[in-house]
């Protein structure tokens, strides 16, 4: 008689894998061995899917072949948000001959309770493969593998729990923020709230997509960057300051006498960037903050010892994407510093992202990210179409970067401080 394994796996025609079962060799865990899992120990749908979702990928590897193909699948009333993936094999493997993705906006800050973790699954295990990515590249939590008829109901009920599709096609898509200053103390602004101050005045543009390509907005805050904003985000929020770093002389001591002088100069003073940092003979820190870029390198050494300032707020980078046409761009710096705690600090910040995103709706070529528009037009052109007036603070002075033009530095610099005396003393005479 056989045992209650070998039957189960005959009654279900488990599929041989033996070019997937390569993949779980070696040290590192293999997204196999999670397919696998969920065909032995899912719920009947999900081993159904699974198992011809693994029979199709092998048959790939045999054939060195995709199989998939695309579509149009959608839910009522929205235009983007699911990925179609229909099987060129579906005779062979008809459990998966409908493998759609979900692209769900995640909460702000990537806060989840226990409870939703719970919904979200047992959503995913009656309606779909059970297969879900926290969270996608994109940002998106991936529900991968639904059929066309399956996708509305799992909208529906992730609908009523109070999650949104995310952006997918030529269309504003889903943003990310850090946890920010709900755990981190680095943290220079409100990241949740500019992020869904934002995207709710830009809600249409994700759900119907009328974009010439996509546009993703990133918020993090401070310059680590932990959602990758500089360089992945059209337009990306980071988190700064502009008065001194805060330095507990105390602790830069207590640091120095654990770690050494050598390791403290190895670790903080020679990686400054700008060489603003010096180590005094009394094992005191000195900081030149005229020359500090805020890279965060040194209070991320020494955490105790040293914090961001007080006069906190955000810069703003546009144009930052991975390779297409032109290749990796990370994104230019077109507002060096805006205050962001009032009201009024945050609708500015709408507005703004409402003139950019409008921008490169009008201007931009049909699969074109803004870096890419900016890079076909000049920068001159875009700053001038969004009213921004040039700031010789995006460049403080030349440093070491020799592709930096400075022949008229010092004229710009001078036009600058001229219209910021006007428009001081044309504040004095109002008041």
């Amino acid at each position: 008689m056989k045992d209650d394994k070998d039957a189960n796996t005959e009654d279900r025609k488990i599929h041989p894998t033996p070019l997937l079962d390569e993949l779980e060799d070696g040290p590192w865990p293999s997204f196999v061995t999670g397919i696998k899992r969920l065909r032995d120990e899912g719920s009947e749908g999900n081993k159904k899917i699974m198992n011809d979702l693994l029979g199709q990928l092998n048959h790939s590897y045999e054939n060195r072949m995709g199989y998939w193909k695309g579509g149009t699948v959608s839910v009522f009333g929205y235009g983007g948000g699911i990925i179609p993936r229909f099987s060129e094999v579906a005779s062979k493997f008809p459990e998966s001959k409908e493998f759609h993705t979900l692209r769900v906006m995640p909460p702000a800050g990537f806060h989840y309770s226990t409870d939703i973790l719970r919904k979200l699954c047992d959503i995913w295990e009656r309606h779909g493969s059970g297969l879900i990515a926290f969270h996608g590249q994109s940002g998106d939590i991936m529900f991968q593998g639904c059929t066309t008829e399956n996708t509305q109901k799992a909208f529906d009920e992730l609908n009523q729990i109070g999650f949104d599709l995310g952006g997918a096609g030529p269309a504003l898509r889903t943003a990310m923020s850090c946890v920010g200053h709900a755990r981190c103390e680095q943290s220079c602004f409100d990241e949740v709230r500019a992020h869904r101050t934002i995207i709710n005045s830009l809600l249409d543009e994700m759900h119907r997509p009328a974009l010439p390509y996509k546009f993703k907005f990133k918020f993090s805050g401070c310059a680590n960057d932990c959602v990758n904003a500089i360089h992945r985000a059209d337009f990306a929020v980071i988190g700064t300051w502009r008065d001194d770093i805060k330095i507990d002389q105390e602790k830069v001591k207590e640091h120095v006498r654990e770690k050494g002088r050598k390791y403290t100069i190895d670790t903080v003073v020679s990686m400054c960037p700008t060489r603003a940092i010096s180590l005094n003979d009394d094992d005191t820190l000195e900081i030149d903050n005229r020359s500090c870029v805020r890279c965060m390198h040194c209070i991320n050494v020494m955490t105790k010892a040293l914090s961001p300032g007080d006069d906190r707020g955000i810069s703003i980078m546009i144009g930052g994407k991975r390779a297409l046409k032109i290749g990796d761009l990370m994104g230019i710096m077109v507002v060096p510093f805006m205050k962001l705690e009032t009201d009024e600090d945050f609708e500015k910040l709408e507005e703004f992202a409402q003139n950019v995103v409008e921008f490169f709706a009008d201007n931009a070529l049909e699969h074109e990210r803004i870096g890419e528009t900016i890079d076909r037009i000049g920068l001159p052109a875009f700053l001038e179409a969004l009213e921004i007036e040039p700031d010789p603070n995006m460049v403080n002075h030349p440093r070491t970067s020799c592709y930096v033009r400075t022949d008229d530095f010092d004229e710009e610099a001078a036009k600058w401080f001229d219209r910021m005396a006007a428009e001081k003393a044309g504040n004095t005479a109002a008041e």
